[in-house]
């Protein structure tokens, strides 16, 4: 064999080897990410939370200790005085999804996903339960806490036009994917024990608030397109979604925008608002209490099948400022 002959096979399998280098550096690099579509995980960095009463309604964190204003350390602080309490506020948030189901614990289906690219190309989910835990309260995957109301008689319950889901700093678009549900786990009245206040847990459906609806960024647009098939415009209010309900393993072979009634369900948030958020003039109503005192059990959450969930979002700081009102603007 002549030596250029022995020359261009080494050639060619140098070329080859560095040709499945290459191959094998693209497969590990592209076959699994979080949720959604990149090697990135979409978090929020950090959580502020306010939580504020009007018009002479009182709010307590163990439904004992009445006052106008929670503030994040009360809610994580509620252990003290209500030993059951299972509140997270967590350092992180991750994206998670749910339908709102509810468990015989009050506690939402919280889903956490991870999304793999198939041979073929498309975007395949996996989700497992994602549970709150009292174990270490900065932990989890959303925010998580129960909140007690106190009227005395029935009244309406409004979100007054100081509630708001926005970004601290500068925005990357992650607000616009944020949830926010109130569980009501039942009413007591004024006089029974503390210990049977707190232990109620009879979850009704809960009332989910979609801040920020008809608000999308020029990624969040393509990200819609691109992964769900969906044309949307930057202000376009968007009417439901599908939310996960159920597990999905690797073997379910699930696509991320399936619709598979076993897994997924349509979501129509109750409260919509957008970015011009609630009138000073006109209060949202949220949800009706009736004489006593109410446990209600908050969520917060990002909402990952939201088309605004992308990465380009990631790393954003969130603020969430709830004030209620029994009374309507005036």
């Amino acid at each position: 064999m002549s030596n250029n002959r022995k020359e261009k096979r080494k050639k060619k399998k140098i070329l080859l080897g560095l040709f499945m280098i290459l191959f094998v550096g693209i497969v590990l690099t592209a076959s699994t990410y979080a949720w959604f579509t990149a090697n990135q995980t979409v978090t929020v960095q950090q959580i502020d939370i306010n939580v504020a009463a009007a018009n002479g309604l009182q709010l307590s964190v163990d439904g004992s200790n009445w006052k106008p204003y929670i503030s994040k350390d009360e809610i994580l602080g509620a252990n003290s005085t209500y030993p059951a309490a299972i509140n997270q506020v967590p350092e992180t948030m991750v994206p998670v999804s749910t339908v709102g189901a509810t468990d015989s614990n009050g506690f939402m289906g919280m889903y956490l996903g991870t999304v793999t690219a198939s041979e073929s190309g498309s975007n395949v989910l996996t989700a497992t339960k994602s549970t709150e835990t009292v174990t270490t309260s900065t932990s989890g995957d959303f925010v998580a806490f129960d909140l007690f109301f106190q009227v005395t008689e029935a009244n309406d319950i409004y979100l007054t036009n100081n509630s708001s889901v926005s970004a601290i700093s500068s925005s990357k678009g992650i607000e616009n994917s944020s949830r926010v549900a109130f569980v009501i786990e039942g009413t007591k009245d004024a006089s029974a024990s503390l210990s049977e206040i707190q232990a109620m847990k009879t979850a009704q459906t809960p009332i989910i608030w979609e801040p920020n609806n008809n608000a999308h960024t020029a990624t969040a647009i393509a990200h819609a397109r691109d992964v769900y098939g969906e044309t949307i415009t930057s202000n376009q209010a968007i009417g439901s979604y599908y939310g996960v309900k159920a597990p999905i393993s690797t073997e379910d072979n699930i696509a991320l925008n399936s619709h598979d009634s076993s897994k997924f369900a349509s979501v129509t948030p109750q409260i919509k608002t957008g970015t011009s958020g609630i009138p000073a003039s006109a209060y949202q109503r949220a949800f009706h209490l009736d004489a006593g005192v109410t446990k209600i059990r908050v969520y917060m959450w990002i909402e990952g099948q939201d088309y605004d969930c992308e990465d380009a979002a990631s790393g954003s700081d969130l603020s969430y400022n709830l004030q209620f009102s029994i009374l309507d603007a005036a």
